[in-house]
């Protein structure tokens, strides 16, 4: 869910502000002296530069950008510095998002079809809509791919009892958390491995898979030809590779450090990309896609700011946790995350949820191709 608010783009900074000017007001938002309104208007104003940046009304420029970022994607591995972002989101204790996220820990977009839904009931809304989607069955077996805390996978093997869930994650740390919580529950149909998707891969007995499913992990990828190129193969011939990812509606561009203060690449996301809703589709060699679907931001905004209710409310019970990983720095850490919930509710809110949003894809294998 990261989004682009670099040090330079914080709240109510001019373009040409000097250096320290930027920094005197980073601090002063990061320390809570500035009001939450200020704040999120400031965001507004820099997404509508971003906008202007990324030639969103100049169809002749994006283009050109675009291609551009094609050449670079494809010039890549599949990812970069996935450690760094892994350690941004996950060196918190597991108890620090406990005590904010849904009861799923679904750290990911909410889906809201009437709009007035708890935190708890987007969780699994969304999660019901992957399954009509990806046409999950029981007997399936199933592959989460970039599992985070498992709040699909424990949902699926409880849904499916018939069905072998294995959950791929880069974490040791959200390994032991969902193999505690498999055994609470009861679910002897969840394994959990713990791989880095640049070099992982399954050995033979492993795969094929009938599903898989990736949840907001493309966002963290680069070379989606290599990445679909393996997924191609741990999928059954019959197979299907459901993926959900956040998306700009036509922009596509890369998560970078523009000066030495980029404080959402260094503080949240590092070696991201902001895929545009059509991205995947130029990475289509071992998979085609088959469905498309477009989600408004607003379920995201919603999912963000339902996040940042339950994290002040949950700000004593934090507080210790953030103390013992950060020290003196705990009560600045604290407003980062509530920058971090505010930029993603204001980034998809934006313009009604009309610029970005959540896109949805079904791939399946390409036939083989015969040769006389």
């Amino acid at each position: 869910m990261p989004i682009n608010i670099t040090a330079h783009e914080t709240p109510a900074t001019p373009a040409d502000m000097p250096a320290h000017d930027e920094s005197r007001i980073i601090r002063a938002c990061e320390r809570g002296f500035v009001p939450d309104a200020l704040v999120r208007a400031g965001m507004r104003m820099l997404i509508r530069q971003r906008l202007t940046d990324e030639h969103a009304n100049d169809n002749a420029l994006r283009m050109k950008a675009f291609e551009r970022l094609l050449a670079e994607l494809r010039a890549s591995p599949i990812a970069i510095d996935t450690q760094a972002a892994n350690a941004q989101h996950y060196e918190l204790p597991d108890a620090f998002f406990e005590a904010h996220l849904g009861p799923r820990l679904k750290y990911s977009c909410g889906f809201y079809p009437l709009g007035d839904e708890s935190l708890a009931q987007a969780e699994l809304a969304m999660l019901e809509r992957y399954a009509e989607r990806a046409q999950l069955a029981d007997g399936q077996r199933i592959l989460d791919l970039g599992c985070g805390w498992g709040s699909f996978a424990l949902w699926a093997a409880q849904r499916y009892p018939r069905a072998q869930i294995v959950a791929l994650s880069n974490s040791h740390g959200q390994r032991a958390f969902i193999e505690a919580r498999a055994r609470q529950r009861g679910l002897g149909n969840v394994r959990v491995v713990t791989g880095d998707i640049v070099d992982f891969e399954f050995a033979r007995a492993e795969a094929p898979f009938d599903r898989i499913v990736s949840i907001e992990m493309f966002e963290h990828m680069k070379h989606y030809g290599l990445l679909l190129a393996k997924i191609a193969r741990w999928l059954a011939d019959d197979g299907r590779l459901f993926v959900h990812h956040f998306a700009h509606k036509k922009l596509a561009y890369h998560f970078t450090s523009r000066d030495g203060g980029d404080w959402m690449s260094r503080y949240f996301f590092t070696g991201g990309t902001m895929p545009s809703a059509s991205l995947l589709l130029h990475f289509q060699d071992d998979l085609r896609a088959t469905r498309q679907w477009w989600m408004n931001g607003t379920h995201y905004a919603r999912t963000a700011n339902q996040w940042l209710a339950a994290l002040d409310a949950a700000r004593d019970t934090v507080m210790p946790m953030l103390r013992d990983v950060y020290g003196d720095a705990a009560a600045i850490w604290f407003q980062r995350w509530r920058m971090f919930y505010m930029a993603v509710a204001e980034l998809f809110g934006y313009a009604r949820g009309g610029e970005w949003g959540v896109a949805h894809f079904l791939f399946e294998k390409r036939p083989m191709k015969v040769t006389t």
